[in-house]
């Protein structure tokens, strides 16, 4: 054959190979590129389990195969806030300080003259606790009665040093309906300390320094001066008479030496425990004229403590529902 047939046939089959798609010759090379990176893979037993997973892909330089740093955002970190880009929004001056009291200069005209300073100084309500229509000054101190709220109707003033109860102490406190003034030291009450108080039912002056009792008002439903010094002498004559409403009368650990009389009907407890009664009359506690008459509110009475016997005296509580309760022998 000629050297020109042979160049022909030569060039036949290089138009034959380029002939084939390039999109073909890349199926066919891709394979061996992906290959190359799982022969060490046995893809005969690729069963992936929790247990195997660590063995089949090595997760150790994952991190390292990317690096993510030109995705975070940059932040910057400062003390202001930025400045508005309108500085219309921005506050004026004259809006921030208009609040900002003005301080007046010290006047030439002298020193403000102070407000009028109450009995003993200062207000119940500073000195005590005023809640409602109750003043509490309980162990406050305290060496006489405070000026008191005009609507209070319920005073304690207990475990202080008051030692005396003034004519003026209660004035105009018409609401006033219970005093507590136990454990003071009290030793005396004016005649007019407590005659004025209309409203009052309760009057508490137990373990005090008393001699003499002042006048009582007429409303009052219990009276308390138990563990004073209270003579006979120091009770007024019928000082229990008429107050009609009286129920609880404690006079016990008191001096006295009989039983005053006479007692109101609406009595029903009496404490004279702990004197030094040695006798009492028939009517003490009964109308000897009057046939069949009972006081049955008069239920508890208490001589015990007194040198008196009450076994001689047995008429006088034939009108009792009971017996008091003392020395019967």
């Amino acid at each position: 054959m000629c050297p020109l047939g042979w160049l022909g046939v030569a060039a036949l089959c290089l138009g034959t190979l380029w002939a084939v798609p390039a999109k073909d010759r890349r199926k066919e090379e891709k394979p061996k590129a992906e290959l190359s990176l799982f022969e060490n893979l046995d893809l005969d037993n690729y069963d992936v389990t929790l247990e195997s997973y660590g063995d089949i892909l090595d997760l150790s330089n994952y991190e390292e195969l990317y690096d993510y740093g030109h995705l975070v955002p940059k932040i910057e970190v400062g003390t202001l806030a930025p400045r508005p880009k309108d500085p219309k929004t921005l506050p004026e001056l004259a809006e921030t300080t208009s609040g900002t009291p003005n301080l007046q200069p010290p006047s030439s005209a002298g020193p403000v003259p102070s407000a009028p300073i109450p009995r003993q100084g200062l207000p119940s309500c500073v000195l005590c606790l005023c809640l409602g229509s109750s003043v509490y000054c309980d162990d406050a101190g305290l060496e006489q009665i405070p000026a008191l709220p005009p609507d209070t109707a319920y005073l304690y003033a207990r475990f202080n040093r008051i030692g005396a109860v003034r004519a003026g102490d209660f004035r105009g406190l018409e609401k006033l309906k219970r005093i507590d003034l136990s454990s003071n030291s009290i030793s005396w009450a004016d005649a007019d300390a407590f005659r004025g108080l209309s409203s009052l039912q309760e009057l508490l002056l137990p373990e005090n320094l008393l001699t003499a009792l002042p006048e009582l008002p007429r409303g009052l439903v219990r009276l308390d001066v138990r563990l004073n010094r209270i003579p006979s002498a120091g009770l007024r004559p019928e000082a229990f008479r008429d107050l009609k409403q009286l129920q609880f009368l404690h006079l016990s650990d008191n001096q006295l030496d009989f039983i005053p009389v006479p007692l109101p009907e609406s009595l029903r407890s009496l404490h004279l425990q702990n004197n030094n009664i040695q006798t009492m009359h028939e009517d003490t506690f009964c109308d000897s004229q009057e046939q069949g008459q009972i006081r049955r509110a008069l239920e508890d009475i208490r001589l015990d403590g007194n040198p008196i016997n009450l076994s001689l005296f047995p008429n006088a509580f034939s009108c009792l529902p009971r017996l008091p309760t003392g020395r019967f022998s």
